[in-house]
């Protein structure tokens, strides 16, 4: 079992920056950030290996949005963020190779964290 922990939310102004953390229990095959805007799907944003050799984007993020990990903790570096960024970001987290895209990749799930972007 592996525990996600996230932190980092909150208000920005767009155009603004933050920067997300995902605190993990233990060792994985790869971590990923999904959002879910108000009365959407989930979607993907961000992947990464646990070796950090390979990253994937979404296209709507790709060139502001950048993920990152160190020890036990994957990191999502959100630039030049706009009014559509706004939802709830959730880490999650695979034990084996599959599509880093979709999220029934994923074994586990943080409890997801607010970022909300105003005008």
């Amino acid at each position: 079992q592996v525990q996600l922990v996230e932190s980092g939310g909150g208000l920005v102004q767009a155009g603004g920056s933050l920067r997300l953390s995902c605190a993990t229990s233990g060792r994985t095959y790869g971590m990923g950030w999904f959002r879910q805007p108000p009365g959407e799907e989930r979607e993907f944003v961000a992947a990464i290996t646990w070796s950090g050799f390979s990253t994937y984007y979404a296209d709507s993020v790709k060139g502001r949005f950048t993920i990152s990990n160190a020890k036990n903790t994957v990191y999502l570096q959100m630039n030049s963020l706009k009014l559509e960024d706004t939802a709830v970001y959730y880490c999650a987290a695979r034990h084996r190779p599959g599509d880093p895209r979709t999220r029934y990749s994923y074994n586990y799930w943080g409890q997801g964290t607010q970022v909300t972007v105003s005008s």
